[in-house]
């Protein structure tokens, strides 16, 4: 798999292109397609909680045809936006890591994907994901970090 190479800034909470010696780098690992599915903003389920008033309840455009029917892309990390790093935050964190993580191994590509979320000063938190492969490399570590508010 290649793809073009993604740099997250937890700072400004987007992704753009990486260059290397002016020209577009290209990422033939799975760093790109788990920083899209990390912080790619997946639709809210009709009972979540939004940080913000106004209803809008996000979601991919790409996600209204799917290849796959209720296949989607993303996470609901967003969610999180100005939530306090408590020990319940960061469970859901991880859950939302997982849950937007879960076809990487429903597609054959891992045999199985770990994720770890911890706190990480006053308002981000780290997250680590370890992917198992069937083949290949046995295991590959991505970090990324989050910011949880923008206060």
């Amino acid at each position: 798999m290649t793809d073009l190479a993604l740099l997250w800034d937890a700072d400004l909470l987007a992704a753009d292109l990486a260059l290397q010696d002016g020209a577009i780098r290209i990422d033939d690992g799975m760093h790109t397609a788990i920083l899209i599915s990390l912080f790619t903003d997946a639709r809210a389920d009709g009972d979540d909680e939004l940080p913000d008033a106004g209803g809008d309840r996000r979601g991919w455009w790409g996600d209204a045809f799917p290849v796959v029917a209720g296949d989607e892309t993303g996470s609901r990390l967003w969610l999180l936006f100005r939530s306090k790093i408590t020990p319940a935050t960061i469970n859901r964190a991880r859950d939302y890591a997982r849950a937007a993580l879960a076809w990487i191994v429903e597609d054959g590509i891992a045999a199985s994907v770990d994720v770890t979320v911890e706190a990480q000063e006053r308002h981000r938190l780290a997250i680590g994901v370890v992917l198992t492969r069937p083949t290949g490399p046995a295991r590959e570590r991505y970090d990324f970090v989050w910011e949880a508010s923008a206060s």
